[in-house]
């Protein structure tokens, strides 16, 4: 494996995860967040990664599989990948609970954060996000990596989707500790922290499956990053996209992603 395609699918991965402190800053910075265009962009994600999720990555591990394994035990490999992936960050979603909640954002801007109490009740909520989104970050930094290293084409996109994804993550993160602090220093720090957890997953899964990788592994791992992102984008980007704006503004944010993803993937053929 060339070493440049190594530090170029890194360097998207932390990219993404970077993607966190852009959430913070905009929350600290600013006084309001545009939630309109939030819910487009969420829905321009998830139009992203469900397409390119079933048209192509899918597609592309189940060809690998076929040469491999041949048609039968292929095509059966790579749908056991795909919904092993779901299952893999079902059971994440299950044991850390999702509180990546805009009415709870939007909750936690109107308190005043006098009372010692109330302090305490935001900070313990900011950590407990931060560990929540760590925890997510992790398959999601190895399913970029993954991406990028097989095709560096679907690696810039799918890139650029989960950073959009992971920018309300650092809104959800920063507002209640700095609430809580009024350090807006200690609320940047924590969310940058939580968002490294991308690259850092990325790198441990990479180490931990390198000697094993095959074109079999590879293909797997493939179809399982499918189903991760489908299952992001249907448990987290559209429901998130739907709670900051209207419906219809999500659902257009939705195809548009998935009218420029593919036309990108045209544009490579």
């Amino acid at each position: 494996m060339e070493s440049s395609n190594f530090l170029f699918a890194f360097s998207l991965t932390l990219f993404a995860g970077l993607a966190t402190g852009i959430g913070s800053l905009l929350s600290l910075l600013t006084t309001r967040t545009n939630k309109k265009f939030l819910s487009v962009a969420l829905g321009f994600s998830a139009g992203v990664m469900i397409y390119v999720s079933f048209v192509e990555i899918f597609v592309k591990a189940q060809d690998s599989l076929i040469v491999v394994l041949g048609k039968r035990a292929g095509t059966w490999a790579t749908v056991g990948g795909f919904f092993g992936g779901i299952l893999l960050i079902g059971i994440i979603d299950k044991l850390i609970p999702n509180v990546e909640n805009p009415h709870e954002i939007h909750t936690v801007e109107e308190m005043d954060g006098e009372s010692e109490e109330h302090k305490s009740n935001l900070m313990r909520m900011g950590l407990f996000t931060a560990l929540a989104v760590g925890i997510h970050n992790f398959p999601e930094g190895l399913a970029t990596f993954t991406a990028a290293l097989k095709d560096p084409t679907l690696g810039v996109p799918i890139a650029v989707a989960i950073a959009i994804h992971n920018i309300p993550e650092g809104i959800a993160v920063a507002v209640p500790i700095f609430y809580a602090t009024g350090s807006r220093k200690k609320a940047f720090r924590l969310s940058f922290l939580s968002g490294l957890a991308e690259p850092v997953g990325a790198l441990i899964g990479y180490v931990l499956l390198y000697r094993i990788f095959n074109d079999v592994m590879f293909g797997i791992i493939f179809a399982s990053v499918a189903g991760i992102m489908v299952y992001i984008s249907l448990d987290e980007l559209l429901p998130s996209a739907r709670e900051y704006g209207e419906h219809h503004l999500s659902m257009f944010g939705l195809i548009l992603g998935m009218a420029v993803m593919a036309v990108s993937l045209l544009l490579f053929i």
